[in-house]
């Protein structure tokens, strides 16, 4: 059992668990009540039933005395009677009308009257009454019944039996401290129990939200257990046709971009081609606005072939079918490599391009696994994205630096930066900060899928007016899990 297990967080777990445990504390107590109640009063009326039994039978036996005596206000035969009332465990007094004890049982005199409730209801009203209180001299609860002596029918004395509870009291509380006992173990029991139905309630609620978690992700390979009984069954059916249908609809989407891709890179490749033919043969007979328009059909083209390559690699990062040539590289010398490429573009702007790093033995090391060309594809993206945020005449730092586990490559620049509200969503697939610069919106979403699938991990940290980072995390000798390739066409 984990250690956790009975910590009740907030939720719907610890609400079932605390509503049954209420519903069953309620109902114990209402139960030991009544249980206490009716032990309370099985051992007083057994008590109270043995004393009134005696006394009618005392009374009947007084009645029969005086009647054949034929005196029935005499004192004399008191003593006598006295001892056929004794009873175990009781003490019994003879009292007159007054409440005066003239005889008792105990070896202490009793000076004072007698008033009690039962006394009084005795002699005034001649029927066989029961008090229970305490003693005020010794604090000790008693049980008193007194019984009217008649004769001809007048009340002549009163017999009263009194008994100590303690030991009755005693016995009570015993039984129900026993009971309460037994209703802990039961509570306890019932807990446990709330706590497993709880469980089966919650846990495949949390399993499916964790299936759900993963789903929102765009992890829509996942399932969830379809076991379930009722209505969590039918929550998890219903989740998983809806992850079928995202991935057919995604497979629709994946296959209708590749498609399109490979029908418009030939068209797009033979006009590339001729515009360079044209470009390259006698142009001394064209004038300058067929070599401008020319010149325009070149560019173009080679924007919609990368918007096509985009395409490409998006619908096989999307299908886990983008073929890599792992191979260990100098990640040092990839980022010289990079940075060479993009001068040109970055002096048009005199933009200042540097690469400082701090790494041992840089110009050797191969401690990264990965494929260069599409590291370098990542790196060529940010710092081509930095160059074109960034204002004339500002400078760009690339920082590399290793530690034991990893590289660390800052791309800084200080251009025009990213909003709160789009910094949240730059990497988001299809998504553009500014629609009007154009492209797919899938370039930095490819660039963080190259970087994943190198086990590494990217992150913008940005301030509008003030620049971008772009931090880009790689682990040294990476083990690329089995994927599936597919042969470049």
């Amino acid at each position: 059992m984990e250690g956790n297990r009975f910590i009740i967080k907030p939720g719907i777990r610890r609400s079932v668990v605390l509503h049954y445990f209420i519903v069953v504390f309620l109902t114990m107590l209402i139960l030991q009540i009544i249980f206490s109640v009716f032990v309370r009063s099985y051992y007083y009326d057994t008590i109270s039933n043995y004393l009134e039994s005696h006394a009618a039978n005392s009374m009947k036996y007084y009645k029969t005395y005086t009647s054949i005596l034929a005196d029935e206000n005499s004192e004399r035969w008191l003593p006598e009677l006295h001892s056929y009332f004794n009873i175990d465990n009781a003490e019994v007094q003879i009292l007159d009308k007054e409440g005066k004890v003239l005889y008792t049982s105990s070896s202490f005199p009793v000076l004072e009257k007698v008033q009690t409730s039962d006394f009084l209801v005795a002699a005034n009203n001649a029927k066989i009454e029961r008090w229970i209180g305490k003693v005020p001299e010794t604090g000790e609860t008693v049980m008193s019944v007194s019984a009217p002596l008649l004769a001809n029918g007048n009340v002549s004395y009163v017999l009263r039996m009194t008994t100590s509870l303690e030991a009755a009291n005693s016995k009570i509380m015993s039984i129900i401290m026993l009971s309460i006992l037994i209703s802990i173990a039961v509570l306890l029991i019932i807990f446990l129990i709330s706590v497993g139905l709880a469980d089966s309630i919650v846990k495949p609620i949390n399993e499916i939200t964790i299936v759900s978690a993963q789903m929102a992700k765009g992890k829509f390979q996942v399932r969830a257990k379809e076991g379930y009984k009722y209505e969590l069954g039918d929550l998890a059916r219903t989740l998983n046709y809806m992850a079928k249908e995202i991935v057919k609809s995604n497979q629709l989407k994946n296959d209708f971009i590749s498609s399109i891709s490979h029908e418009l890179r030939t068209p797009l490749t033979g006009i590339k081609g001729w515009s360079e033919t044209l470009l390259l043969g006698n142009m001394n007979q064209v004038d300058e606005e067929t070599k401008l328009g020319l010149n325009i059909i070149s560019k173009e083209t080679d924007r919609l072939i990368g918007l096509v390559e985009e395409l490409l690699d998006f619908s096989k990062l999307q299908q886990n079918r983008l073929q890599l040539n792992w191979q260990p590289l100098s990640l040092y010398k990839l980022l010289q490599e990079t940075l060479f490429q993009v001068r040109m573009k970055a002096e048009q702007k005199q933009i200042s391009l540097t690469l400082n790093d701090d790494v041992t033995n840089s110009d050797s090391d191969e401690q990264l696994n990965g494929d260069a060309n599409r590291l370098k594809q990542v790196f060529l993206n940010l710092v081509d994205n930095a160059i074109k945020f960034s204002p004339e005449k500002s400078r760009i730092e690339v920082r590399l630096k290793q530690t034991h586990t990893h590289y660390e490559v800052r791309i800084i620049d200080s251009g025009i930066g990213i909003s709160k509200e789009h910094l949240t969503k730059v990497m988001d697939k299809f998504y553009q900060v500014n629609p009007e610069h154009g492209g797919t919106g899938l370039g930095l979403a490819i660039t963080d899928e190259i970087v994943k699938v190198h086990g590494g991990e990217m992150s913008i940290v940005s301030e509008q007016g003030k620049g971008t980072t772009v931090i880009v995390d790689l682990p040294l000798n990476y083990v690329p899990p089995a994927r599936v390739a597919e042969d470049e066409e």
